[in-house]
């Protein structure tokens, strides 16, 4: 007997709710201290936002965001900003946590 499977792509963008969401979603991008990761957290972050919204109070394209805020992409510090503002959080320095003595 043959089943169906049906396979959809997963957009992490459509379970980013709330401001909730998005700011532990962030956060943990963050801390993983990858740039990449970091970006995707932020195209994510955007995209649940609206990128037209985002775009619009940025004064960048949309074009220009889903470029940047790619898995390959490489925003400047600016851009960055930018979103993370337009989003409603900002960039701050705290001491990093050694994490090899933690239990």
């Amino acid at each position: 007997m043959e089943k169906n499977i049906e396979i959809s792509k997963w957009d992490t963008a459509e379970f980013l709710e709330n401001q909730e969401d998005i700011g532990a979603y962030l956060q943990v991008a963050f801390e993983s201290g990858d740039p990449r990761q970091i970006t995707k957290a932020l195209g994510n972050a955007a995209k649940a936002q609206g990128m037209i919204d985002i775009a619009s109070k940025t004064g960048l394209t949309r074009e220009h965001l889903y470029t940047s805020l790619s898995e390959s992409g490489n925003p400047t510090l600016q851009t960055l900003t930018k979103v993370m503002d337009t989003l409603g959080y900002q960039l701050s320095v705290v001491p990093k946590v050694d994490r090899r003595h933690t239990i």
